[in-house]
């Protein structure tokens, strides 16, 4: 089997059995703050199995894109070590809620694998929870399978837990032998050791306890499976192959790079490692990238940026020397197309993030390795034979700099490198990343509202009529339930239904008031802590709210009626984007405030005027017309079959709302939208740029408030019309002149300043000290800037002939600062490392080559003293 059929026939299968088929979730987990990544299939059920959300259905199949990177299930280090790890994989999944358990989970696998997979029944092993007589009885009475071949573990391997509360049970995973002459052995020691003869296939998950904060277990009400099937090692085994780097998977990408490297695969050595690396990463690049994550210094875009630097440097260990990943993307593409057609599409772009990204790591490795020859210098000056740790932790974590490549570099010269010393300052900056990722406070919040997950809240903020009465069910102070609030009070208040909206989606949350005859409460803010629970988080200004009261709850109008205008204009400016710029343009983060939109979106390179004119024109002949928006409610599945766009980052239940633009727009959005787009009135784009590489980010107002901004800048050009004494046309050409005017005038000043800096110092060789041999011209200038003291330390060093030129000035309130070396001198002092030094004496910072550098700061005050101690630094470096 091909790994699509794998798929179709897995996903045909379980469709027969009552299944209801659920599409991959993106890799970026939605609800979930705990997670960096989607790493399991049962991710986007996670609060279905935690009783916070209920579904139509009570059987679900997919086929779920993963990612293990991170946390307790991360596969990095064993990526390319072994056959059958990798960071990017799909898991084929079962699910029952509530419905079916062990016995007909154990069945359904069996059957699938041996009738539906034809695999050999002899082959098969299963291991169970040691205490887990139930699953050992249906694997033997049951299925038939014999006792010597039904293994029982322990914890660590055959029992599973969400978290250190919430639902666990025990496992039964299903082993597959390839063979004896893989690894000659018993089979029960083969497989507690991870032995690769043995195929870990399918791991069913019995959900049966619930562990409470004592880490005491209880029975649930409603026992639940989720099982799980790497695609990767079930096509291995499929297609006969003993490693997954072999199936229709991998070997098109194991060719291509072994193509590029220009070497056989196999070969049997180190090589072959790196090969299976690069195959390995460039599929998980591909899809993150194509999930909207771009490569950064933090969070999941800084694993996306390790990720392709790794590769990188595993192309360099095999002789690939210039950027190679960019090439592979085509070739993942059409391997996984008929599964996740959407990469062909925006194959284009993710090649254009892989180019730009491997070109700046050509750079930084080249800077990496200017700074580790220093370090190394440094080292072998004190007579030391260990590099700190911190220093290359430094390279590590600033430059990207690969610690296998520091240490062979140090090893070469006979200097160990201080790992102990890497490791903390490893361990201080995943503390310091764990400190600032949000994901445990937002749990935290989030557990505190579990007490009210039966609690039913119904949204009433879509209708006209934006006041109700409603129902108190439940008053929050500092994440504890209690009774009232009194006057002068905050807190949160849930009601059994509301017209005012929760934030999601990029929108804004409702503000208003809440009250009643003895009480009123400002509305704050409106978001959602769990699924189905909306709370408003309120200030109490007269009276006193209790649990059961009747309030009226009335939304702010005339806020609500500018978030509506600009989350419409959100939706028309992101198809006007695909319609000019193309399909590649994908919605990356949002803000729809009553102020302002905001969208962020995948693009490489900066908008032209002329394409922010289209952009703009498109959208607003869109106002102009008047289009009808209306509100459909219907399946995911069937909002996409539409044409309908759904948004990577956002979770989406059974049923959705698909905002209609006639055929211009079709978005997948739970938001509030005008009733039309000429309600909108008018739209303005203020600003577009880059927020990192491949993203960019474009800023408008819609209403009067952009109508207030044209109005501003015509008033701008007003006084601008004014100060010229010129008529509007004319404006432009008379500004032209001006700056032509203040032009010659700048160059006439830099001439005469050249000219007399050139009288006062043209004898300022003569005044060089020799130290150690050396010619070293260290001085002030007056009255030059950065770019004229540059021009003035080349031409004092030509006419020094060989020597160390010295230059400092003041410009601006700030210090400027040059060295300029000859060339037969740069082997004994460089000017950057000079710099560096010099830079002390004031709190700068500066860098450069090794004939000339440069250094800045603020502290003009301390130039003189840089100045005087500049011969004794050169003497010490000399």
């Amino acid at each position: 089997m091909e790994a699509q059929q794998i798929r179709e026939s897995f996903l045909d299968y379980f469709a027969k059995k009552n299944h209801k088929i659920i599409q991959s979730s993106s890799l970026l987990p939605k609800d979930d703050p705990t997670l960096l990544f989607t790493n399991a299939g049962m991710n986007q059920f996670k609060n279905v199995f935690l009783g916070l959300e209920k579904r139509s259905y009570r059987r679900a199949a997919s086929v779920q894109k993963c990612m293990r990177v991170s946390g307790k299930h991360n596969d990095l280090e064993q990526v390319g070590k072994t056959k059958k790890h990798h960071t990017f994989f799909e898991m084929l999944g079962n699910f029952s809620f509530g419905d079916y358990f062990k016995e007909k989970a154990v069945q359904f696998a069996w059957e699938l694998v041996i009738d539906v997979f034809g695999l050999q029944k002899d082959r098969v092993y299963a291991t169970v929870y040691e205490e887990d007589e139930e699953a050992f009885r249906v694997w033997n009475k049951a299925i038939g399978l014999p006792p010597e071949k039904i293994f029982r573990f322990g914890k660590k391997d055959n029992y599973w837990a969400m978290g250190e509360t919430g639902p666990c049970g025990p496992c039964s995973e299903i082993h597959y032998d390839l063979g004896s002459e893989v690894e000659v052995g018993d089979p029960y020691l083969l497989i507690e050791k991870g032995s690769e003869r043995f195929m870990e296939l399918w791991n069913l998950v019995f959900m049966q306890y619930y562990q409470d904060e004592k880490g005491e277990q209880h029975p649930l009400p409603s026992p639940s499976i989720d099982t799980g099937m790497g695609l990767e090692r079930t096509a291995a085994v499929l297609q006969g192959k003993k490693s997954n780097f072999e199936t229709d998977l991998f070997w098109p990408l194991i060719e291509s790079v072994s193509e590029l490297a220009s070497r056989e695969y196999p070969s049997q050595d180190e090589g072959d490692v790196s090969v299976r690396i690069i195959a390995d990463h460039i599929r998980a690049i591909s899809f993150l990238i194509a999930d909207g994550i771009m490569p950064s210094n933090e969070g999941r875009g800084y694993v996306l940026r390790r990720l392709i630097r790794r590769a990188f440097r595993h192309g360099n260990l095999i002789g690939i020397e210039e950027p190679f990943l960019f090439k592979l993307v085509g070739i993942v593409s059409d391997v996984m197309k008929d599964a996740y057609p959407e990469l062909l599409s925006l194959g284009n772009y993710i090649s254009k993030v892989c180019l730009s990204e491997e070109e700046r790591f050509s750079l930084t490795l080249s800077s990496g390795l200017r700074y580790l020859y220093q370090y190394l210098e440094d080292v072998e000056k004190k007579g030391k034979k260990i590099l700190p740790g911190s220093k290359i932790f430094k390279l590590y974590d600033t430059f990207g700099f690969p610690l296998d490549l520091s240490q062979e570099l140090a090893e070469e010269r006979g200097i160990a490198v201080d790992m102990d010393g890497f490791r903390q300052e490893l361990e201080k900056q995943r503390k310091k990343a764990r400190l600032s990722w949000k994901g445990d406070a937002r749990e935290k919040e989030r557990m505190a509202y579990e007490k009210l997950k039966g609690l039913s809240v119904r949204f009433v903020g879509y209708e006209k009529n934006l006041a109700s009465e409603a129902k108190v069910l439940a008053i929050l102070k500092d994440g504890k339930k209690v009774n009232e609030l009194d006057k002068d009070e905050s807190g949160e208040v849930v009601l059994d239904l509301t017209p005012f909206y929760a934030e999601a989606g990029g929108q804004v949350g409702d503000k208003g008031l809440l009250k009643n005859p003895r009480f009123s409460a400002l509305v704050e803010d409106t978001y959602l802590p769990i699924p189905d629970i909306i709370s408003h988080k309120i200030k109490v200004i007269a009276g006193k709210i209790k649990q059961g009261d009747k309030v009226e709850a009335s939304v702010d109008v005339p806020r609500r009626r500018a978030i509506s205008n600009n989350h419409t204009a959100t939706h028309l400016l992101h198809a006007a984007l695909r319609q000019v710029l193309g399909d590649h343009v994908k919605q990356a983060g949002s803000l729809v405030a009553p102020s302002h939109l905001r969208f962020d979106f995948t693009h490489f390179s900066p908008l032209s005027k002329e394409e922010i004119r289209k952009i703009e024109f498109l959208v607003n002949e869109k106002i102009r017309e008047n289009i009808p928006v209306s509100t459909s409610r219907t399946t995911l599945e069937e909002g996409l079959n539409q044409g309908a766009i759904a948004i990577f980052e956002e979770k989406y239940g059974e049923k959705v709302n698909m905002i209609s633009i006639s055929e211009f727009s079709k978005e997948l959005c739970g938001g509030v939208h005008v009733s039309s787009t000429g309600k909108i009135g008018l739209f303005k784009i203020i600003s577009e740029g880059s927020i990192a590489a491949g993203m960019r980010r474009i800023d408008a107002f819609t209403g009067e408030q952009a109508l207030e901004y044209i109005e501003k800048s015509e008033e701008v050009i007003d006084q601008v019309q004014h100060a010229l004494n010129s008529s509007r046309k004319e404006v432009l050409s008379q500004l032209e002149k001006l700056m032509d005017s203040l032009k010659e005038k700048e160059k006439e000043n830099k001439d005469l300043r050249k000219k007399l800096a050139k009288q006062k110092y043209e004898h300022t060789p003569e005044q060089a000290r020799e130290i150690k041999g050396v010619a070293v011209l260290s001085q002030k200038m007056e009255g030059l800037n950065n770019l004229e003291l540059r021009e003035m330390a080349d031409s004092l060093k030509q006419k020094l002939g060989s020597g160390i030129v010295i230059l400092g000035t003041t410009y601006e309130k700030k210090i400027y600062l040059v060295a300029s070396i000859t060339k037969d001198l740069t082997k004994r002092i460089k000017a950057d490392e000079l710099v560096q030094e010099l830079a002390q004496f004031f709190d700068g910072g500066g860098g450069g080559r090794s004939d000339f550098a440069q250094a800045g700061g603020t502290k003009t005050e301390l130039l003189d003293k840089v100045i005087e101690q500049s011969f004794s630094v050169v003497k010490k470096m000399l």
